[in-house]
């Protein structure tokens, strides 16, 4: 971070590389940093610079960060407590070192759900939303997918002089994301040697395990992939991935690059790889343990020369790093404006994030229907099932990851919630062993839904199938 005369705050340096804010998620330290820039920049406009900062300053800042005309990009309440957070942080660390005597935000005493005190800061903006929740029916889904990765136009036909250079790559993400409800750092990260195998006669869903230090909550957990998606990421591992790498061989790419090439795996319950750099010195990391960055250095020796342990590669054949799929989601979403606003008023627009939210959406309708309609439970046998195995709702939790169910309920699944599912589920049901009509039931049961939330994005007629 420079200061606008391009000069380099030591004092800000050793908080952000020495404090608590290194050990931070990488998509929080990116957006607390444009947090501070533009309170700092804010300040620079008042002749001070971040530790001159006083209550009056920060008031002012957020008169005109969220209300005042003179300020084009207002932010609301939700985007404004995250940055206040991000202060917080600073001050909090500035006066806990001795580096400042007061802090500019001015806190207030609350009791916390179990009772104990609490600081909070006043400027907290009240009436924010715990998360900007949407969601895609997986019709819609598919045609964001066909339009915005696949080059379709709106009649369902390939765009002339469309490249498509990445598409098989692009697809098989967004499908395994849809599928599996994985958080985007998750999925993005995943190694070769982590991606469920297709077995003949395998069953509609594959599981894997998400490694503890990829994960949010910093735990190990298993996830659930459907069988087109799982094939997918095989045909891109054995067609597109397989030609990059081999172009980067050719061309040296890998020998320019930091490797840590894996020599064996052992272990079951606790795999540990075992590598060697390219200073001959050898190490072993459990796979669990590997973070982001040194799973981007893993290398694993092919018949032809060294290859990425990374998944996910860009056209140099080197990692695509997390981060850069919001620009795919972005531009996909972009064609989909292009392409389908004379034909809708709401082109399919999706972030990775909707993925999840999707399927959770998807899941619980599906786990409703097996539970009352497939299993077909009488309510004795129902409330037996659920004391064995957990309601849907539990269930979804699970696939989630959620440490909470709340999490679960009142954000991730809102609108079925304020629409009261059960009755929704009440509708004629198709009859058994009949899979054709009882997918068309779900859809059907989803396009409902989608009439009766703003927040769901489903097909017109003039976009439905035929």
């Amino acid at each position: 971070m420079l200061s606008p005369d391009c000069q380099v705050d030591e004092l800000l340096s050793v908080y952000l590389c020495r404090s608590s804010f290194a050990r931070l998620e990488a998509e929080t330290k990116r957006n607390y940093t444009s947090d501070y820039c533009v309170f700092f920049d804010f300040l620079w406009g008042r002749g001070k610079t971040w530790n001159e900062a006083t209550a009056d300053d920060l008031w002012d800042f957020e008169d005109w960060r969220t209300r005042s005309p003179r300020n084009p990009r207002k932010v609301g309440p939700s985007r404004w407590n995250r940055g206040l957070a991000a202060v917080t942080r600073l001050y909090r660390w500035a006066v806990t070192n001795g580096h400042m005597t007061d802090s500019p935000v001015e806190t207030r005493s609350v009791m916390g759900r179990r009772g104990e005190a609490m600081q909070v800061p006043t400027a907290r903006a009240k009436g924010a939303r715990a998360s900007n929740v949407r969601w895609l029916t997986p019709r819609a889904f598919r045609l964001w997918v066909d339009v915005g990765l696949r080059g379709h136009t709106s009649a369902g036909i390939i765009t002339p002089g469309w490249r498509g250079r990445l598409e098989e790559r692009n697809t098989s993400f967004v499908d395994l994301l849809f599928s599996s409800g994985m958080r985007l750092g998750e999925g993005a990260s995943l190694l070769t040697l982590e991606v469920p195998g297709v077995r003949l006669g395998g069953g509609r869903y594959y599981h894997g395990r998400l490694a503890r230090a990829v994960t949010k909550s910093k735990r190990a957990r298993t996830f659930y992939v459907s069988a087109p998606a799982v094939a997918a990421v095989e045909g891109y591992m054995e067609s597109t991935r397989a030609l990059t790498v081999r172009r980067a061989q050719v061309q040296g790419r890998y020998d320019r690059l930091p490797m840590r090439l894996v020599v064996r795996q052992t272990g079951h319950h606790r795999r540990l790889l075992h590598w060697i750099d390219q200073d001959g010195c050898e190490g072993q990391t459990p796979l669990g343990e590997a973070t982001i960055a040194e799973r981007m250095t893993y290398f694993t020796e092919g018949p032809l020369g060294p290859e990425p342990l990374w998944l996910w590669l860009n056209e140099s054949g080197t990692p695509f790093r997390p981060a850069s799929w919001e620009n795919v989601f972005r531009s996909a979403s972009q064609r989909c404006q292009d392409q389908l606003r004379n034909v809708t008023e709401e082109p399919p627009w999706c972030t990775p994030h909707m993925c999840r939210h999707s399927f959770a959406l998807y899941m619980l309708v599906v786990l409703h229907h097996v539970m009352d309609v497939k299993l077909g439970l009488s309510a004795e046998e129902r409330r037996d099932f659920r004391l064995l195995y957990g309601d849907p709702w539990r269930m979804v939790q699970d696939l989630l990851g959620h440490a909470q169910l709340e999490t679960t309920r009142e954000i991730y699944l809102a609108p079925v919630a304020d629409l009261q599912l059960r009755s929704l589920l009440l509708e004629p049901a198709p009859p058994l062993g009949e899979a054709a009509r009882s997918d068309a039931w779900v859809t059907s049961l989803l396009a409902r839904i989608a009439r009766e939330s703003d927040h769901i994005q489903d097909l017109n007629e003039r976009l439905g199938p035929g």
